[in-house]
């Protein structure tokens, strides 16, 4: 079988819609796997759409057929009813499956930078019984392992603006702690790059600046002409206020695991500066007055 199709777990969300938007400049065909199969479609059904089938591990195998690049970004950012760790955990192991399988050239998979099984903290562990999936599969593998995103429609950055446009103070953990910001295009490209390889690879997918959290939020402070006073505060204070905040934004605004991970330093990489090239700083300059205008509802996106 010929197989000339590359499939894209959520072609129409974040991240994987970069990946689809790169490969379809490309003349590539491209097929998405998704949960929401009735979202707008970006594209103008230049994508196929398939629902996953994580339950029917068959149809997941037909639906992987004649794929030759499969881009894997699939997973959840916090527990929240039947979505959780431990099912993206099994789902993500049962697409690999399914892509063996069903004969997928490759597989390019994001992961998160510092996994660990022995993480006390179920994102970065998932991650890591992830790679050790893809790892163990047989499977052709480049797993990029980004820090944060920034650029189109990511949350953090955009949502620390959103804050910052309104609220009098802005609370920071305590600490010395930092985050290695990538681009989203930047990211697309290094997947779409790795689609065409066969060589197995780890790699850290950072952009080329590593900066204090208080110190990027000063910078974003300043870039959307906010006055409110960043200070630190005790986490269980930033909790209680992510906690009064939901309401108003109808989403998680924090969760006690994310504090955790990012003020454990675990969002900076110790590894080389990859093909990444646009600056944070830089980029902020011209895109602040986009940032904040809205919320970024993970809620809306995903349930």
């Amino acid at each position: 079988m010929r197989r000339d199709l590359h499939a894209v777990t959520g072609a129409f969300g974040y991240s994987g819609l970069h990946i689809s938007k790169l490969l379809l400049e490309q003349d590539v065909r491209v097929r998405s796997l998704t949960g929401h199969p009735n979202r707008p479609d970006p594209f103008g059904g230049r994508v196929e759409v398939r629902r996953f089938q994580f339950d029917e591990p068959a149809r997941m195998q037909e639906a992987l057929s004649d794929v030759k690049v499969l881009y894997n970004t699939y997973w959840v950012r916090f527990d929240h009813g039947a979505s959780t760790f431990a099912g993206a955990v099994e789902n993500s192991r049962r697409l690999i499956q399914a892509a063996a399988e069903a004969g997928v050239e490759r597989v390019v998979h994001v992961s998160i930078t510092n996994p660990s099984i022995d993480s006390p903290l179920p994102y970065f562990k998932g991650k890591a019984q992830v790679e050790q999936a893809l790892t163990g599969s047989g499977l052709s593998y480049a797993i990029l392992r980004p820090a944060v995103f920034f650029g189109g429609r990511d949350v953090l950055i955009n949502n620390i603006a959103w804050l910052l446009r309104r609220l009098p103070v802005f609370g920071i953990a305590a600490g010395h702690y930092g985050l290695q910001p990538i681009h989203v295009e930047d990211m697309a490209r290094m997947a779409v790059d790795q689609g065409a390889s066969r060589t197995n690879v780890t790699l850290d997918a950072v952009g080329p600046e590593a900066l204090g959290f208080g110190e990027l939020v000063q910078l974003v402070r300043r870039a959307v002409g906010s006055r409110a006073l960043v200070t630190t505060v005790p986490r269980w204070l930033l909790l209680l206020a992510s906690r009064v905040l939901r309401p108003v934004v109808g989403d998680v605004v924090l969760t006690s695991d994310e504090v955790e991970g990012l003020s454990s330093n675990l969002l900076v990489s110790s590894g080389p500066v990859t093909a990444a090239t646009t600056r944070f700083t830089e980029w902020l300059a011209t895109h602040a007055h986009e940032l904040g205008v809205e919320w970024a509802s993970e809620l809306r996106r995903h349930f």
